[in-house]
């Protein structure tokens, strides 16, 4: 009996995806079977048009890490990377997998330093090093500070920061790693913005979805007391400290808590704090700046 072709082991694998209430079935079924035959995505794309058979020992594997996706398991994990914005990065057990609607917070960045020269950026909560790393690499010139108190996190981004660091000298930029807990930063200078994706979630919240739930930590999920909002309010004092005149702001946050984070910028003597939308329409992140010096 010859072997299946991909696009039939593609079918049958989406479909036992959508059967486990996997979201995007057709898409991870691509991505495991890439991960389990060693090949991009594009390279499987070339398989399949080929109709080119798929050897035994990968359809084994193939199984096994489908009996893993199926039981929820985060697909970053079982393929050890994740796609944020225009780079791979290395992620796993302990580490906080960056989401899409993160992704918006660097087009932030990108805009509040647009004209500075040389920008010095902070990223607090850095986990796998997402934010800090794009940001290097599409903000030429920039010299990037990112800071994480959790061990597997900082272990990711380190991994992470070497795996690029090609791209980020490329970019004329440097990206600094610095072990802290972002209630008790040292002394680290001035810098013309901040951003941070900080864990935010309300106490006695549970994420919905298993992948987040069971398998990102809880030191990355949860913000501290009833309303979450104890880590956001130590970027928001972070701010006050470190910022230079005039220098901006970029919080994420959850979808309950722009009003209260714009609330605190304005009192802590930010001005023009902006919540805005995700992709899904939700408020996700709130901006805000110093004002200049007169």
């Amino acid at each position: 009996m010859p072997a299946p072709t991909p696009d039939a082991v593609l079918a049958v694998t989406a479909d036992r995806l959508r059967e486990a209430a996997v979201p995007s079935p057709a898409a991870d079924a691509r991505l495991l079977l890439a991960h389990a035959w060693d090949c991009t995505p594009g390279e499987l794309g070339l398989r399949s048009l080929r109709g080119t058979a798929i050897p035994e020992p990968v359809r084994a594997r193939l199984a096994d890490l489908l009996e893993r996706r199926c039981a929820r398991e985060p697909l970053q994990h079982i393929t050890g990377s994740a796609a944020f914005r225009y780079l791979e990065l290395a992620v796993g057990p302990g580490v906080f997998i960056p989401r899409p609607e993160t992704e918006l917070l660097v087009d932030q960045v990108i805009a509040a330093a647009r004209g500075i020269e040389r920008p010095r950026i902070l990223d607090l909560c850095t986990g796998s090093g997402a934010i800090a790393l794009a940001v290097a690499t599409e903000v030429p010139g920039s010299t990037v500070v990112a800071v994480e108190k959790e061990e597997a996190a900082l272990a990711a981004a380190h991994r992470n920061v070497d795996t690029h660091r090609h791209a980020v000298a490329a970019a004329g930029s440097t990206v600094t790693l610095l072990a802290a807990d972002i209630r008790e930063l040292p002394e680290i200078g001035a810098f013309d913005v901040l951003v941070s994706n900080p864990p935010y979630i309300p106490a006695g919240r549970t994420p919905d979805a298993p992948e987040v739930g069971e398998h990102d930590p809880a030191s990355a999920l949860f913000g501290g007391g009833a309303d979450g909002m104890e880590l956001p309010a130590a970027v928001v004092r972070a701010g006050v400290r470190v910022l230079r005149p005039g220098g901006t702001i970029v919080v994420e946050h959850d979808d309950t808590q722009g009003a209260a984070l714009r609330t605190l910028l304005t009192a802590s003597g930010f001005t023009g704090a902006r919540t805005h939308r995700d992709y899904t329409d939700r408020d996700r992140f709130t901006t805000a700046a110093l004002p200049e010096e007169s």
